[in-house]
């Protein structure tokens, strides 16, 4: 989401700049086993269920930051703390170069890491930019009269879920935006409210309980998915439940905002969020000096990029948008977009062609992004004031999505995350085809729940490898009970030219060691074999 401010910046003089940010990182955690004998005093019982149904241990990065480290921070000379984050083990914080250097002398402190990237010595630091927000239009078992937004539903086979009883019940999203004005009083929400589906929510920004205040854009966002009124618009998940958080300061571009974005998501974390939607994204800032590259996109640079690979390694999945600039001169993804395992989200029309404005891939690393594509032309949606109407932008197509993630994952209560991202990306339909534009397509989402009930069968769906044609990376998927095998490739006269060990539902590994060309592989597992031909370009 992009700020709508004028060009006054043209008028801030260079003082403007005289504070800087930057991110404190500590050197350890003295209070772990406190913690680990206590987790309920850092999670609540619903975050450690969702592990402990995934098989996900605790680990140093859920234990809070010593607190005696921000207090210090906090007393140093012209230093303000703007934001923690324990995944990180790292503040955010503001003053000047000279303030904030000789924080460095504090024995606990490991590293400094300015947003303006030269004023480090080595290494980078994160910077961004924002999707840009596109204005807006001034209960059942299921068969919802969904009214418009009937298309943006079918895209996906998400009524199919729906008729299954599969609306996003049990499951809970956090929003991550810029504000939920009307969310307490316009029709649209009303359901929600009746049902107790809003849990509740924090701004960030203004560290304040009052959420249902701010820029509109979260309330379009959250209509997408839970907002119902029939015969009009039906949201992709309106049985689930919601956590509200704001994030985003719409008066400035800056940093912080990563920051926010990180404490939000531990939050959301230790609340036993299943879902993070965030239709936000981060490329440039006020601070030119701040801004990031498309070089840092390789899902490592950025602070909210890493930040969202730890919230999916928690067991949560993170549903992004890519980014409005697709007819721009850096038309590439933003962060948290680029992060590897979060699934990022481009936006079609009606007739499931890609809108100009989507933004591309591949990450700078050259990953596969956008994962996947659902509708942002025209989508249906509510706004503060109750009013259905329509508005553009990848902003939408990632809650649409995010809702159908839910009923999904609801229907595989048992599945992990990443099965449930895999079973994802397996249904749309460009899997074995993928590009930077569309990613790996248009889920089907009817064809999820059906690979996922029948994930055992060894048939030739469930042992492929994509994508292809492929530049570098190879993934391999195998059905939930594989164990362990090998896939070999020979070139085109038989000889062999690389053998991996392949382990667990999915595997990635490099083809950078072999020429472009044309190669044959075989897929072994026990009795099972499967034989096939990828190019690498």
């Amino acid at each position: 989401m992009k700020k709508l401010y004028l060009f006054c910046c043209l008028l801030l003089t260079i003082t403007s700049f005289s504070q800087e940010d930057a991110w404190v990182y500590f050197t350890a955690k003295n209070n772990s086993q406190f913690f680990y004998d206590s987790p309920l005093e850092m999670l609540s019982q619903r975050a450690l269920d969702r592990r402990s149904n995934q098989n996900i241990s605790l680990d140093l990065k859920d234990i809070p930051i010593d607190p005696s480290y921000i207090s210090q921070i906090k007393l140093a000379s012209g230093i303000t703390v703007m934001a923690k984050s324990k995944w990180l083990n790292a503040i955010h914080i503001r003053g000047t170069q000279t303030a904030i250097n000789s924080l460095t002398y504090f024995a606990f402190v490991s590293k400094v890491d300015f947003a303006d990237k030269s004023l480090n010595e080595t290494g980078k630091v994160a910077k961004a930019f924002k999707i840009k927000e596109q204005n807006k239009l001034k209960q059942t078992k299921v068969n919802f009269s969904y009214g418009t937004s009937e298309n943006q539903i079918k895209m996906l086979s998400g009524q199919v879920l729906h008729q299954q009883d599969y609306t996003g019940s049990g499951k809970i999203i956090a929003v991550l935006d810029s504000g939920f004005p009307g969310v307490d009083t316009a029709q649209p929400f009303q359901r929600l409210q009746d049902n107790k589906q809003i849990l509740g929510g924090y701004d960030f920004v203004s560290r304040s309980a009052e959420f249902y205040t701010g820029d509109t854009h979260g309330t379009l966002v959250l209509s997408t998915m839970g907002g119902f009124k029939e015969n009009a618009l039906v949201g992709t998940a309106p049985d689930a439940s919601y956590y509200l958080f704001i994030t985003e300061d719409v008066s400035s571009e800056n940093p912080v905002e990563e920051s926010f974005w990180v404490e939000a998501a531990e939050k959301a974390d230790s609340l036993g969020v299943d879902i993070i939607n965030t239709s936000l994204g981060y490329f440039e800032y006020d601070n030119p000096n701040y801004s990031h590259t498309y070089a840092d996109m390789n899902g490592i640079t950025n602070y909210i990029s890493r930040g969202a690979d730890i919230a999916f390694s928690r067991g949560m999945i993170v549903v992004v948008s890519a980014g409005n600039e697709g007819g721009s001169s850096e038309p590439h993804i933003g962060s948290p977009a680029d992060a590897v395992s979060v699934l990022t989200i481009g936006a079609v029309n009606s007739s499931e062609t890609k809108a100009l404005f989507s933004s591309i891939g591949p990450s700078f690393d050259n990953r596969i992004k956008p994962d996947v594509m659902a509708q942002g032309v025209s989508a249906v949606l509510s706004d503060e004031s109750g009013i259905i109407g329509t508005a553009n932008g990848t902003s939408f197509s990632s809650p649409i999505m995010a809702g159908m993630v839910a009923c999904l994952w609801q229907a595989f209560p048992n599945k992990a995350n990443k099965e449930i991202r895999q079973l994802i990306v397996q249904s749309a339909d460009r899997f074995t085809t993928p590009n930077a534009q569309y990613g790996y397509g248009i889920p089907d989402f009817s064809l999820a729940v059906n690979k996922g009930l029948f994930v055992e069968d060894f048939s030739k769906d469930y042992f492929v490898a994509y994508p292809n044609p492929t530049t570098n990376l190879v993934s391999v998927s195998f059905p939930e009970s594989f164990n362990k095998g090998r896939i070999v490739f020979y070139n085109l006269l038989g000889k062999k030219v690389l053998e991996r060990t392949i382990n667990g539902i999915s595997d990635t590994f490099s083809l950078k060691s072999v020429s472009n060309g044309l190669y044959f592989y075989k897929i072994e597992a026990g009795s099972f074999s499967k034989s096939g031909k990828i190019i690498k370009q």
